[in-house]
């Protein structure tokens, strides 16, 4: 896997970011790992693979909600809908192409996607192999999960 540094950075600010609060239930209230070999994954029936980070709250009370995916080639995760909530995705393998607003764009590895909070939106891979990437939810209904 392929680490780059504008995905290490996303990644450790949202787990380093967070300051102590207090409740168990919150795996955002203190500082700590969250090991890849302890997310359970899931496969979809079209073949995809997700693994649930945690879904929490910060110290600034935003709640955070992170994921990774693992999308076969030439598939899509859901088709065309709005959140309640914004997010970043951070595109580790493969090439996704982000459709939103009306336009389609090509994000490949390395790439980071912003989804602004109700926008119409969906991802496809569109590679010759498997597209993976991590979702960072923030606010609105991130809670949900």
């Amino acid at each position: 896997m392929k680490i780059f540094p504008l995905q290490f950075l996303a990644l450790v600010f949202i787990c380093g970011a967070v300051a102590a609060q207090t409740g168990d239930l919150n795996p955002l209230a203190t500082a700590r790992v969250f090991p890849y070999d302890r997310m359970a994954a899931h496969t979809a029936a079209n073949g995809a693979e997700t693994r649930h980070v945690f879904a929490g709250t910060l110290a600034s009370g935003e709640s955070v909600g992170v994921h990774e995916t693992m999308q076969p080639a030439g598939t899509i995760p859901n088709p065309p809908h709005r959140i309640q909530h914004s997010e970043i995705i951070v595109v580790q393998d493969g090439v996704l192409e982000f459709e939103h607003d009306g336009k389609a764009e090509r994000a490949g590895a390395g790439s980071i996607i912003y989804v602004a909070f109700g926008t119409l939106h969906t991802l496809k891979n569109v590679g010759q192999g498997p597209a993976k990437y991590v979702v960072i939810q923030i606010g609105g209904d991130t809670k949900k999960d």
